[in-house]
């Protein structure tokens, strides 16, 4: 069963837009990012805990929990990727609306973690999804998931979507999908 839905089409408005109106739709993207968290372990934990009153990640701009992969912008994966659950994560994030962007929280979803060298265990959630930003940590702090999501602000304030970035950017993950199939 495929998850394949076609390359989503960029607005001509995004397209064709000046500058300054680029500014003020990356202004907009920015600062109203809908977070879909993948929490697999003991990252998701700290996850939840950045979202509370005292580091509070709504005064970025960032919405948590959001209904469901097809209204989020950003997703954060949060813990150990098991080889099981690598489909699931793919199937997901093909479900979220262009643009789309992903946070790798923590040693786990970066790397591996302490369990880099199990069978079962996918060696980095960008074996799978392309990752916009890596938040190191054992579990990390929840001021490094805040830190994370200010590097993120700050691609896509520079950011210009096309067509042609977006499909770049997808296939940077498919080419990696078929070089490492046997």
């Amino acid at each position: 069963m495929s998850t394949e839905l076609g390359m989503p089409k960029v607005g001509p408005v995004q397209q064709a837009a000046p500058r300054p109106m680029r500014l003020i739709l990356n202004w907009g993207r920015r600062y109203s990012l809908w977070v879909f968290n993948f929490g697999l372990a003991c990252c998701a934990i700290e996850f939840i805990a950045a979202s509370m009153a005292r580091h509070d990640f709504i005064r970025l701009g960032v919405i948590p929990f959001a209904p469901g992969p097809r209204q989020a912008d950003l997703m954060v994966v949060s813990g150990t990727v098991t080889d099981k659950m690598a489909p699931a994560v793919r199937r997901l994030y093909d479900q979220m609306p262009e643009p789309k962007y992903v946070i790798s929280f923590g040693a786990c979803s970066n790397s591996g973690g302490p369990y880099w060298d199990s069978y079962c265990v996918t060696k980095g959630v960008d074996q799978l999804i392309p990752v916009d930003v890596y938040v190191p940590g054992c579990p990390p702090r929840p001021e490094a998931l805040l830190d994370g999501i200010v590097k993120l602000q700050a691609k896509i304030k520079d950011e210009k979507l096309t067509s042609g970035n977006l499909r770049r950017k997808r296939a940077s993950v498919l080419t990696r999908d078929k070089v490492s199939a046997p």
